[in-house]
């Protein structure tokens, strides 16, 4: 995976019409792992998204919230969608899994984050790319460095963020796979 300056990365070989795009994946209410196996699942079946692939999946626990401690992961997709087209497909999954929005870093039965979108960059009242707190949160920043280690933000290594991530609690799920990869 080559790297870009713009924050984002840029896979060797896209088709025509594709981007590569990081979505991270969240949850602390219910079975939590199963619920990220059934939204990868359900990921990988929304039209104009292809080769998902996901991390392992990470316990971590919450950052600037309170509440239980959440699994999360990072999927990496082709997709033909264009950013907010796949932002809404996104928000339409949550809300399928009893997403609520009663106030911020509420607890959450699933949470879906469009963290890259290729070399894009952004800013609206909806959406900005690259996630502009992803670089302050371990539990992207790991599992996004399994999906692309050689990955770079801003001309710096993701490890370089990590270590700046020093106090978050996050570690391997035991048992916590994703579904195999979906094409």
């Amino acid at each position: 995976m080559a790297a870009t300056g713009s924050g984002a990365a840029t896979p060797c070989a896209v088709p025509a019409g594709q981007a590569i795009a990081y979505i991270g994946l969240g949850a602390n209410l219910g079975d939590s792992a199963e619920t990220l196996r059934q939204a990868l699942r359900e990921l990988a079946a929304i039209p104009g998204i292809q080769d998902c692939v996901a991390s392992p999946f990470y316990r971590t626990a919450p950052v600037d919230a309170s509440g239980p401690d959440f699994v999360n992961a990072v999927a990496r997709v082709a997709t033909t969608l264009a950013p907010l087209a796949l932002l809404d497909a996104l928000q339409a999954l949550e809300l399928r899994h009893g997403r609520q929005r009663p106030y911020r870093n509420a607890p959450r039965t699933l949470d879906l984050d469009l963290l890259l979108y290729g070399d894009v960059r952004m800013d609206t009242p909806r959406l900005t790319l690259p996630h502009p707190r992803m670089r302050e949160r371990a539990f992207v920043l790991a599992p996004l460095r399994d999906l692309a280690p050689g990955m770079t933000l801003d001309g710096a290594a993701l490890d370089t963020f990590l270590a700046r991530c020093g106090g978050q609690d996050i570690g391997i799920l035991p048992g916590g796979d994703a579904p195999a990869p979906h094409r």
